[in-house]
């Protein structure tokens, strides 16, 4: 055999024994492999699905499950995206985190993505901790895998990140009368909630195969995403699933991303609307085409379709079910920017201290004060998560040693969180809880 011939052997050797790092694990649904992620000694499964495609006779129900598959299934590509209107380029957000976006929109969107260390898949005994991310978005934009998230750096500290796609706007989240008729409960609407749900579940029941820990599970969501962690922690379908929870930029006790209006409001306001643009049948509803829903949705107003008080998945509002003590009985770490989309500092405390009036376990509370370089911005809404999943880098901003060391940092708290319950290192606990005796708040901001 020839040197070129050896050298030829040897290299398909070795791939062969890095693609090996890579098992093949069995979900709901069939058979899947990761693939290895730019960090090397991480495997990442991209576009998971945990329900069933909600097109046809499905747009507009409650999540279905995973229709199965027949061989290996390679998760190696993100998932397409719910239909939305997006941010251009030009814009604010656009040109901060839009600016590289290549998307395909579809209502085929229920699809989820896991990082984790490459020698913890299919080890069912590592039990490793999970964070579940929900991303934000006003519940109307957004998805699981935005230039921001990723889960190389998350996974390098020993902690499996989820994320995922949900529907939105008025994909996930019309009620009307007709489709209300069609449920044994007489509700409808809160698909996008509904969707997080199944999501959630799909992790508790399947995250083994990937060496998690079904029972160490932390919600942590930013903006709408920190109001849909609200929901899931007060809903009675979420009951027993979550450990932790982290609301970021969301408020606290008080009116933002809230989810105050009743049933009967929004069959109201789903049904003026749907009559208003021509459909007065369900079935001209479910045969229109998404495009022309997404157009009549961005022409109407898009704050009009978020979740509601059904009294089935959302029984009461946040602030109800804190008040009642109706609350996950979870680790709570709940914070915001310097410079957020309103003022959310009052809502924040009297969420912490209604935690520890009520003897609860105590919320840790957090501020982030870097206000980026590269423009006169400020800390604005949405800062920090170029610093929680360490991917400054892909910024267009100039970012300097000071952020890079921020961010390990921020992401230090934030995994020490997921891990144990508190965002300090065992034995130091400098970041202190927020008490009635003592509101501390941990502000994070260069050196």
């Amino acid at each position: 055999m020839t040197k070129k011939q050896l050298a030829l052997l040897a290299a398909c050797l070795m791939a062969t024994l890095a693609w090996g790092q890579n098992f093949v694990v069995k979900v709901d649904g069939g058979l899947i492999q990761g693939v290895p992620s730019a960090a090397g000694d991480v495997t990442v499964f991209r576009g998971i699905p945990y329900a069933a495609p909600p097109v046809g006779n499905l747009r507009w129900k409650r999540p279905q499950p995973v229709v199965k598959w027949n061989g290996v299934r390679m998760a190696d590509t993100f998932s397409n995206i719910c239909w939305q209107p997006g941010n251009a380029v030009g814009t604010f957000y656009g040109n901060e985190f839009y600016w590289k976006e290549q998307t395909v929109q579809s209502e085929d969107c229920l699809y989820l993505n896991i990082w984790t260390p490459a020698d913890a898949v299919g080890y069912q005994d590592k039990k490793l901790p999970v964070a579940f991310w929900v991303h934000g978005g006003a519940y109307f934009n957004g998805y699981g895998h935005e230039i921001t998230m990723d889960g190389d750096a998350w996974a390098k500290r020993g902690v499996i990140l989820v994320t995922i796609n949900y529907r939105l706007g008025i994909f996930g989240f019309l009620a009307h009368p007709e489709l209300s008729a069609e449920t044994t409960d007489g509700t409808s609407g809160n698909y996008g909630t509904y969707d997080q749900v199944a999501a959630l579940k799909w992790v508790h029941e399947n995250i083994t195969q990937f060496g998690g820990d079904p029972d160490n599970i932390t919600v942590l969501g930013q903006s709408a995403g920190a109001a849909s962690i609200k929901n899931l922690v007060s809903s009675p379908m979420s009951k027993g699933l979550i450990r932790n929870a982290v609301l970021q930029s969301g408020g606290g006790i008080g009116s933002f991303g809230s989810s105050d209006n009743g049933q009967k409001q929004a069959e109201k306001t789903g049904k003026k609307f749907m009559k208003k643009h021509g459909y007065k049948k369900l079935k001209e509803m479910r045969a229109a085409p998404a495009q022309e829903l997404l157009k009549i949705f961005k022409e109407e107003g898009m704050g009009l379709f978020r979740p509601h008080i059904d009294c089935i998945l959302l029984t009461e509002s946040f602030d109800d079910a804190a008040i009642n003590q109706h609350l996950a009985d979870a680790n709570y770490m709940i914070g915001c920017t310097l410079d957020d989309i309103r003022p959310m500092g009052k809502q924040i405390d009297e969420f912490c201290f209604l935690r520890d009036s009520l003897d609860h376990r105590p919320a840790y509370q957090y501020l982030f004060a870097r206000k980026l370089p590269g423009t006169h911005d400020g800390a604005f809404h949405s800062a920090e998560l170029w610093y929680m999943f360490h991917t400054l880098d892909r910024s267009w901003r100039p970012m300097t040693q000071a952020d890079y060391i921020l961010a390990d940092e921020v992401m230090d708290c934030w995994t020490n969180f997921v891990k144990y319950g508190n965002p300090n290192k065992p034995g130091n606990e400098s970041w202190k809880p927020f008490t009635l005796a003592n509101p501390f708040v941990m502000t994070f901001n260069v050196k």
